[in-house]
């Protein structure tokens, strides 16, 4: 007899339907799965054989067929030890088929027939809201998370056996709920606010234009500056994810099996920080089948990358691509993916190799030439897509002991989100929702320059020797710091502040 069963599988961040048909035929005892599986896939003969029996089940000693359809699509992962469970039950007749068109079956089986929970539910549970499945059959773990998506009954199972009792009486189990407004509120980590940071107000200051208009920024200092400190604060600034930020980020950390750590919906933005030994891979994503790495992990949050010029020269270069585009591309013989990586990259280094070049107070050891191949580390297209270039110095006696601190996160997020929204309104007729986002069309649009801003600005470029990227970096600062000012229109105020940020111009 022959059954079919709907499942899915992961594409990048996406999920496709896959059929999982099970034939059940005379001949020599045998499981064969067709269709492009992976070794876990082939593994799952084995777990199911041993869960049918151990759930009270009779395994039928006869040739089973298991296609996986589409059959030129790649599957991987265990998964489909459900569904596969499932139709071999159908087709020899031990649960009732009628079921089987209008829900979806996700799940990896214990031997004894319990269920564990897997990665990529919550894109899956996108794709079978689009495809119209009536509901899901998931592990109990992964309900919560499959929830999430409004218009699907989610039905989270601990075993088979409890599986094929839904499959007879579907009327004596509930789907899984998910209270949106109880769940979902803005999170604020107040632990690493900004109010404790004394003095740096240059510093500060950069931090929020950063925020307002999501841009990319370095803090270029000696050691014991205070610029991770600075860098960790970001976040405590940056508005609240609304819900469908949150879904987004929530699908890329549950393709990467992340999600379980973070609850069943992440609601404050990504803050990644990976050590400087961090291979491209790691970085950008990849493997056999490609998963999301660093930078799409920081996706509508913050890539902080402590001591950049520690990292390998090729390493850095892969970010050129997903700073201008907003996602990453990843090719592999048999399929392409593009995983979104819109983020804002911090980043903090030492001034030269012994990291006390311009310090007041212990004097730099390096040559000429030293800090020159030190810079080299870092290229000039990478640098020039660092709007904000910031040196930042370490404090005087006075400053580290008295008790005055400057202005707490939550002051400046008041401000920064007042900046985010004129911008917001601006471009609410384009793909489109910071000034860093900008493209050279609203540069012309809403960057207009009066003669004395443009003359300060061309001087800039004669003597900083400024790239026409770095120019247009300067043009969307400038237009944060006037929306932050509350004017708009820019003025040769804001376009000297901007101008100033291009400390490493200056240094080389």
């Amino acid at each position: 007899m022959l059954a079919r069963v709907w499942s899915a599988t992961i594409i990048g961040v996406d999920a496709v339907k896959v059929g999982v048909e099970v034939d059940v035929s005379g001949g020599l005892p045998k499981i064969t799965v067709v269709g492009l599986p992976d070794t876990a896939v082939q593994e799952s003969r084995e777990r199911v054989k041993a869960a049918i029996k151990n759930s009270g089940f009779a395994f039928p000693v006869r040739k089973i067929t298991v296609n996986l359809t589409p059959a030129d699509l790649r599957k991987e992962g265990p998964s489909f030890d459900l569904p596969i469970s499932i139709g071999i039950l159908a087709a020899s007749e031990q649960v009732d088929p009628q079921l089987l068109g209008d829900y979806l079956f996700l799940g990896e089986m214990s031997l004894d027939g319990s269920l564990r929970p897997i990665a990529g539910v919550l894109p899956m549970a996108a794709t079978a809201v689009k495809l119209g499945f009536k509901g899901m059959i998931v592990p109990k773990d992964n309900a919560q998370e499959a929830a999430v998506v409004q218009g699907i009954e989610v039905y989270g199972l601990s075993n088979l056996d409890e599986v094929a009792q839904f499959l007879q009486q579907p009327e004596k189990f509930f789907p899984t709920k998910f209270n949106l407004q109880a769940e979902f509120e803005p999170f604020f980590n107040n632990i690493n606010n900004l109010k404790d940071v004394k003095g740096q107000n240059h510093a500060r200051r950069a931090l929020e234009i950063a925020a307002a208009g999501g841009h990319n920024l370095i803090f270029v200092g000696p050691p014991g500056a205070g610029k991770t400190m600075l860098a960790r604060r970001l976040p405590t600034i940056l508005p609240p994810l609304d819900f469908n930020e949150a879904l987004q980020v929530s699908q890329i950390y549950s393709v990467a099996g992340l999600l379980k750590d973070k609850g069943s919906l992440i609601r404050e933005r990504p803050f990644r920080s990976p050590h400087h030994s961090a291979s491209g891979v790691a970085l950008v994503g990849g493997g056999s089948f490609p998963k999301p790495g660093e930078i799409s992990l920081s996706h509508f949050g913050i890539l902080f990358l402590d001591e950049l010029t520690e990292f390998k020269r090729n390493v850095l270069e892969f970010l050129r691509q997903p700073l201008e585009d907003g996602y990453v591309t990843i090719s592999r013989a048999r399929q392409s993916v593009a995983f979104p990586s819109q983020f804002t990259l911090i980043a903090s280094t030492n001034p030269c190799p012994c990291g006390y070049f311009g310090d007041t107070i212990q004097p730099c050891t390096c040559s000429p030439r030293q800090r020159e191949q030190y810079w080299a580390k870092l290229s000039g297209p990478l640098l020039d897509r660092i709007d904000l270039q910031v040196v930042v110095s370490r404090l005087k006696p006075e400053e580290m002991t008295r008790q005055k601190t400057g202005e707490s996160s939550e002051i400046v997020r008041e401000r920064v989100v007042k900046g985010r929204e004129k911008a917001q309104d601006r471009f609410k007729n384009d793909n489109i929702s910071f000034n860093a986002q900008m493209q050279s069309r609203h540069l012309r649009e809403y960057c207009i320059l009066d003669d004395m801003s443009r003359n300060l600005l061309e001087g800039a470029i004669r003597k900083l020797g400024l790239s026409a990227r770095a120019m247009d970096r300067i043009l969307k600062v400038s237009r944060t710091i006037a929306d932050l000012a509350g004017d708009e229109d820019l003025k040769s105020n804001h376009l000297a502040e901007a101008i100033q940020y291009r400390t490493i111009d200056r240094m080389q």
